[in-house]
């Protein structure tokens, strides 16, 4: 592989360091890396959202989607951003005695709360932008109608939907570590960002932009009424799916999802295969 990118276990060692970095952050800065990763991946949502809502054929609109929502993970590696999703591969740490579980989900209670603080902000943004006024209305009908077949979607399916999202998110992760330069980690992260968006599984972080942005978009009676219009969704329908209750149905299967995902489907088979390699380096 010559200088063109970090070799397997070079990356399995960089993820390790990174844990070990992220156990000693303070707690306001782990918050503030936390609400910017929020913030971006509900920049991805939205603008993916906007390009694609008004597209009629499923595998089109997924397409154009997922040309726009990787740029969320792009500014989070180029910039700095501490994303639960990918944060879940701290468990490497723990595997190879660097830090304590405790530490551990210590980080990853403040940055999963510190990416809901930052999308919901930038969702409250885009509400009051105007943007779901785009297509009479379109757009926030859109939105409704993301949320609601969100809010619906039976527990066990919201799991193993989880857990495909996040291989795909943590080996965009791990592609990017691999990358030396920035084209190389662009390239890394955008195409398995974009499989998992094409293929519709459940990301925790993207969903507290999406079933938040719906209930917002529900509060209005011009975007209820296009639901209504595009989707066959009924006023009673909607109120009693897309709310509260219903983003903490879909939130905490996902969540657990996401984190089978990462740490048993991702780092446990790769540091088994890599841990022999990273103790003779060190």
């Amino acid at each position: 592989m010559g200088n063109s990118a970090y070799t397997p276990t070079q990356v399995m060692q960089r993820i390790i360091q990174a844990g070990e970095k992220r156990v000693l952050l303070p707690v306001w800065r782990c918050v503030l890396l936390g609400m910017l990763a929020g913030g971006f991946i509900a920049f991805g949502a939205a603008t993916s959202s906007v390009a694609a809502h008004h597209i009629s054929d499923v595998g089109t609109a997924r397409v154009t989607a997922g040309t726009i929502f990787p740029v969320g993970l792009m500014m989070i590696i180029l910039i700095g951003g501490e994303l639960f999703t990918g944060d879940c591969l701290m468990v490497t740490g723990i595997w190879n005695k660097k830090y304590r579980v405790t530490e551990m989900i210590r980080v990853l209670a403040i940055v999963w709360i510190s990416n809901l603080v930052g999308a919901v902000i930038v969702t409250a943004l885009v509400s009051n932008s105007g943007i779901y006024a785009y297509s009479d209305g379109g757009l926030g009908a859109y939105l409704i109608k993301t949320a609601y077949g969100k809010c619906g979607i039976e527990p066990i399916r919201a799991f193993c939907s989880g857990i495909l999202c996040n291989i795909l998110v943590c080996a965009a992760v791990l592609m990017s570590n691999a990358a030396r330069n920035v084209i190389g980690k662009i390239a890394a992260i955008f195409f398995p960002i974009m499989a998992f968006v094409v293929g519709g599984w459940e990301h925790c972080v993207a969903n507290m932009f999406y079933i938040p942005a719906g209930i917002m978009a529900a509060a209005n009676s011009e975007y209820v009424a296009k639901a209504s219009e595009w989707y066959g969704l009924s006023a009673r329908q909607i109120a009693n799916q897309v709310n509260f209750g219903g983003f903490f149905s879909n939130i905490i299967p996902v969540t657990l999802g996401n984190i089978v995902g990462a740490m048993l489907f991702v780092a446990l088979p790769l540091y088994l295969i890599h841990k022999d390699d990273i103790t003779s380096e060190k």
